[in-house]
Formats: structure tokens, sequence, C-alpha cells
């Protein structure tokens, strides 16, 4: 495998483990690239290219569990519990989408999803009113889903949300420990539950912790989902039927200890990037894994970002990724 480490500061290091060529399926050889990075944490947003430069900053004291780069450019970013906004590179706000409590809720409300769509609309998931809204460009709520939730917390409703090709929704309930799949009518279609994987629960943020508290999921071509397991220590990809047919345990890979798995992309040629927050200096933040389970790529910047790195989106993927 060839490293490179890139110096940023005194003490400070980007780590990027690059394996150039890799023996894949049927003997074929697989590209490994470097990666550009978004990703929040330390109170800022940032995009760090292959070199560890920081290309764009921007500060910004919210806590993120979502961001996407536009194709023109722009990003969806939270600026607050309750509050996205679509950002210029030159960072002029030209969007913005406020939460608020629809009645007769009347608690708080926090955003930990959204995305744009391909119709230009932007979808919203609220954790409080327990609903997933489509926003047009002039900030207008112009679809609305009610969400199946057992037991309602603000912070818990929701983690990552995302479209599916039916027009429906993959919900990740992280209170509830499980992932619905809505059609668009707000029925639930599908419904994965998380265990605790032959381990016992424990409470903690870091590698220590250990419950069902899901964080994300996204559906592959084959149908079958891939789940980053949250607190769950693990990822996971489960059938149809709810059977796990391939995983990632937290201690299975060679000098990676599974933290808080946030994120999870699926490439086309069947690797998986996966973010691995709160784990800990030392330990990457975003790891590159094939299906045989050898790791072929690493991030970690302790200087831009820190531990809590739980929202980040590689760039410049090839076409067929899934995230």
């Amino acid at each position: 495998m060839n490293r490179r480490t890139f110096q940023k500061s005194a003490g400070t290091t980007l780590l990027a483990s690059l394996q150039c060529t890799l023996s894949g399926k049927n003997g074929l050889a697989l590209e490994i690239q470097s990666r550009r990075i978004l990703a929040a944490d330390k109170g800022s947003v940032a995009i760090v290219d292959d070199t560890g430069s920081v290309q764009w900053k921007y500060e910004n004291k919210a806590e993120a569990h979502d961001l996407h780069l536009r194709k023109n450019g722009n990003i969806l970013m939270p600026v607050s519990r309750t509050k996205i906004v679509e950002l210029t590179p030159d960072k002029k706000i030209i969007w913005t989408y406020e939460s608020k409590p629809k009645a007769p809720y009347k608690g708080a409300i926090e955003i930990h999803a959204f995305q744009p769509l391909p119709d230009g609309r932007v979808m919203v998931a609220e954790s409080g009113n327990k609903r997933i809204v489509e926003v047009d460009a002039d900030g207008k709520v112009v679809f609305e889903m009610e969400l199946t939730v057992e037991k309602p917390h603000p912070h818990r409703d929701t983690r990552l949300v995302r479209r599916m090709d039916h027009g429906g929704y993959l919900v990740c309930h992280e209170g509830d420990g499980k992932i619905r799949e809505y059609d668009r009518s707000g029925n639930v279609i599908w419904t994965y539950e998380m265990e605790l994987g032959g381990r016992p629960r424990s409470e903690g943020h870091g590698p220590e912790g250990h419950g069902l508290e899901v964080y994300s999921s996204i559906r592959l071509k084959n149908g079958n989902t891939l789940i980053g397991g949250g607190n769950n220590n693990r990822v996971l990809e489960v059938d149809k039927t709810g059977n796990i047919v391939w995983k990632l345990d937290q201690k299975e890979l060679p000098g990676i200890t599974l933290a808080w798995v946030t994120t999870v992309t699926a490439l086309p040629n069947g690797n998986v990037i996966v973010g691995n927050c709160h784990a800990g200096p030392g330990q990457p933040q975003l790891f590159e894994v094939t299906r045989d389970k050898k790791v072929v790529w690493k991030f970690m910047d302790f200087n831009t970002f820190g531990n809590g790195l739980a929202s980040s989106q590689i760039l410049d993927l090839p076409e067929g990724s899934i995230r």
C-alpha cells in the first residue's frame, strides 16, 4: 500500500492511505482515487482537497448531521438546529428554510437530515414535528408526510433520511432503533429493527458505547440496504427479509475501531466509504473498505476537523455511487 502523509501544522497531519491498484472481483484491478471531503466539525464547514489543503471554509457553530455540495457549487448546510441555508462559494446565503412547531405540537424542533431533490425542491426531516416536508425555491412547504415514531424526542426522531426512486423515503429513526421505508403516502412498507449483535448495551459516544441508535441507511441497486449503525459500532448490509448478508464489526479491521458509525457511501466497484465519528485520535474519521474487508483509503485530519466529524460528503465520486 502506498501511503502519503501531508504535514498541515506543527503536531497535526492529514493521513491519506492510498492503494493505487487492488485485485477486485474476477481478478480485475480497481483504481482507488484520492478524495476531496466536505465535512463539518470544530465550528466550521470545510472542503479539504487530496493534498490536505483547505479549499474552502465557513465558520459555522451549528452541529451538522447532513451536508450537500450541489451541482451548481453551492452548499446546503445547517446554521442552527432549526434552519438550513444554501450558501454560494463566496458565502452568500441565497435560500433559507426554518422549521417551526406545527400545532398542536409546541416543543423543540431539530433538523438532522435534508436533501436536494431532482425537481429543485429540498427535502427536510423535522424531528419534533415528526414529519418530512419538501420545500420549493421560495421556501414554501409544497409536500408533507407524517412519520411513524414510537419514542418521540426532538433530538432522536430521525437521523439521515433519503428519497427513494418510488418517491417515498428511507428514514433512520435513532430513538426507535429502526429504519423505516415509507411510500409517498406515508405508509410504512418496510422496517428493519437494529439489534445489539451479541454485545450488551453500554453508555458512551465513543468506542465504549454500544446501542441501537442508527444513523444512516441507503438502498443499494441490488435491493439490499446498507446501514451506518450509529452507536451500534457496525456497518450492516441487509436483504429485503432483514437477513444480514455482509457486515463490519467494531474491531474487525486491523488498526481501526468503529465508534459512532455515521455516513455510508456505496461505490460502483463495490467498495464502501464509512464515517467513523467519536473514535478518538489515531483513528480515521473516514475510510474506504473493499467487500473482502481490505482498507484502501483513510482520512484523518484533526486540525481542520475533530472527534465529532459526523457529517461528510465525499466529492468527485464516480457515476453510480450511492450516498
